[in-house]
């Protein structure tokens, strides 16, 4: 018999193979772990249906050609994907867990370590026939970087995946871009038919952060997902590239670096928003972030400056405060205020080139300066 949290079996037998089944509980066990879980007295929490994998960060001095070679300098494994968000919203010091598949094997054992360490509860499938996949990124000092990526486990989801999940009131439930392009996304598409077109009939909230392979996601997932109606989070060229997707109206060329960017971000937030008939925020680095609501005006909430010595982006903090905050009852606006003092912190305690994001306290303190 399957295990149960909020609805969701943590091993669902019938949904993978090879999924690994635990003992059945004792009566004593049932209510310890009830009673762990808040049953009666439940804490709103953020729960993610993105993927999580291994990065293996490499530093060369440029990226060679084919039959090429070249030597990295410090090889930096960390975890990426939707973990971010799940550890930014734990510092927030509110409950976190993670709906996606885990594997079995070296990559899957970092990812549980840090899942532990961090405070992060998993919830979803185990397989045991094979491991967490991993992406390798290869950076040589210019802004963009090489990706290649090896999926795992992560990626072999089915229409089942997120069948069961029953999120409780007042939870936030995040959904990445990373999770729509593979076998999984079926999974996401079954979630998000299940929760509706009416934001107003449920009684937790559905954010989406598309990250930057949205051009990659099918038309008929796209719709499922704007039908859905969720708090959009977004950066600039995320946002431009669903309004050309959605045909919103929409002109960059009034941006330039003596200004105009104010203009712009209100024509494109207006348009956007209008078309997607949902709140949108949209991330824009140290200028912060200008929001949305549907029917409202759209406002830019200030950020934090800050001096940028990281090569990941802070992106996945900002998402994942925002969620928490959410979760805790604040206002979007309020929301995406300490979402931004939380991304500048995060910035400047860059680890490896990776943003860490900072606990509630520290991103407070910011704003109150």
């Amino acid at each position: 018999m399957a295990r149960e949290r909020r609805g969701f079996p943590v091993f669902a037998a019938y949904a993978l193979p090879l999924l690994r089944l635990r003992p059945q509980l004792t009566t004593k066990e049932v209510v310890m772990l009830n009673l762990r879980r808040g049953i009666g007295t439940h804490e709103p929490s953020v729960i993610s249906l993105g993927q999580v994998w291994v990065d293996i960060m490499l530093d060369v001095d440029e990226i060679p050609e084919q039959g090429g070679f070249a030597v990295a300098d410090h090889p930096k494994p960390t975890i990426g994907g939707s973990y971010r968000v799940l550890q930014a919203a734990s510092r927030m010091g509110v409950p976190t867990e993670h709906a996606g598949i885990l594997g079995n094997g070296l990559w899957a054992h970092f990812i549980r370590q840090s899942f532990q360490d961090n405070g992060i509860t998993h919830i979803g499938q185990d397989r045991l026939d094979e491991d967490s996949g991993f992406r390798v990124v290869l950076t040589s000092g210019s802004p963009k970087k090489t990706f290649i990526a090896s999926y795992g486990a992560e990626a072999h989801g089915d229409a089942d995946t997120f069948s069961t999940l029953e999120p409780q009131a007042k939870d936030v439930v995040h959904i990445s871009g990373n999770t729509l392009m593979d076998h999984t996304a079926t999974g996401v598409d079954g979630f998000l038919l299940k929760a509706g077109t009416d934001p107003a009939k449920r009684d937790y909230t559905l954010v989406i952060n598309p990250t930057n392979t949205l051009r990659l996601v099918n038309d008929h997932m796209l719709e499922d997902l704007v039908l859905a109606r969720p708090v959009w989070s977004c950066n600039r060229q995320e946002a431009m590239t669903l309004a050309e997707r959605l045909g919103a109206p929409i002109d960059d060329s009034k941006v330039t670096i003596g200004g105009g960017l104010d203009d712009f971000m209100h024509q494109l937030c207006d348009g956007l928003g209008a078309t997607l008939r949902a709140p949108l925020v949209v991330r824009v680095g140290a200028r912060g972030a200008w929001i949305r609501e549907p029917g409202g005006e759209t406002t830019h909430i200030e950020g934090y400056p800050t001096k940028a010595i990281h090569t990941r982006s802070a992106g996945g903090c900002h998402t994942g405060v925002m969620c928490a905050m959410l979760a805790e009852g604040h206002s979007l606006a309020e929301s995406v205020k300490i979402a931004n003092a939380a991304a500048s912190i995060a910035i400047q305690h860059s680890v490896n080139g990776v943003p860490q994001c900072p606990d509630y306290d520290e991103a407070i303190a910011l704003i109150g300066e």
